[in-house]
């Protein structure tokens, strides 16, 4: 298919990872946005890999977001959502980031073809109380995972899990994971950081069927679905 002129302030999606071979169908498609470009990019190239991977056999198409130089990510993010309807019709879209990245994703999770929304150690604003809120309704119908490590000195886990918490009240299909001892960049519980995101995206964009941890966060009620941990070897079983 022919690409799309890329909107005025510049951004563009990355090469299609997934299902792409001749006479594929594509029946999803993850889009990722990655965090500043000063910083390490965390989870989110082992993530598409992983989802390249799990996901092709099915009609998976994986597509990094390369987000405009003077735009908002969340504009960016927008953007690539109805580039991808444009370029595969009417599929599922997931949303995935990492840190601003991440934050991004939720803001713009409100695109009627975005089913799902995997936000991973979002760099939020507004949550300390010492702004406006960030906003939820555009949550309000999409499965939301939210992943943040404990340690993390970048940004605050409590942040996320107040957004969480207030998202949690518009939005039953919402849940968050703690990653006991893990930093920013979620380098120390990277494999089932990714394991744990594939299951998640899987399960949103075809089969509604998640492993048990997801199922039991989704269905806790606050703050038990919101503070889940992340245990040591999860999807590690199934790698085997």
């Amino acid at each position: 298919m022919a690409q799309h002129a890329p909107p005025a302030r510049g951004a563009r999606l990355g090469r299609a990872a997934g299902a792409t071979g001749p006479g594929s169908t594509v029946s999803g498609v993850v889009l990722l946005l990655p965090g500043a470009s000063r910083f390490p990019p965390g989870p989110v190239r082992p993530l598409a890999r992983a989802l390249a991977r799990a996901g092709g056999a099915q009609g998976l198409v994986t597509h990094g977001v390369v987000p405009g130089r003077d735009a908002p990510r969340e504009d960016g993010a927008a953007w690539a959502v109805t580039e991808a309807v444009r370029r595969y019709g009417d599929v599922p879209v997931c949303l995935a980031g990492y840190g601003e990245g991440a934050a991004a994703v939720l803001r713009a999770a409100g695109h009627e073809a975005v089913n799902s929304v995997v936000a991973l150690a979002p760099c939020l604003t507004g949550e300390d109380g010492a702004g406006p809120p960030e906003p939820v309704r555009q949550l309000s119908g999409r499965q939301v995972l939210i992943v943040h490590g404990t340690n993390d000195a970048r940004s605050d886990p409590e942040e996320s899990f107040r957004l969480a918490a207030r998202a949690k009240k518009a939005n039953r299909a919402t849940c968050r994971f703690e990653v006991h001892s893990d930093g920013h960049g979620l380098r120390e519980h990277q494999a089932e950081v990714v394991a744990l995101a594939v299951d998640f995206v899987l399960g949103s964009v075809f089969s509604g069927r998640f492993s048990r941890p997801v199922t039991d966060a989704l269905a806790a009620p606050p703050p038990l679905g919101l503070r889940m941990p992340l245990a040591s070897g999860f999807g590690r079983a199934a790698r085997r």
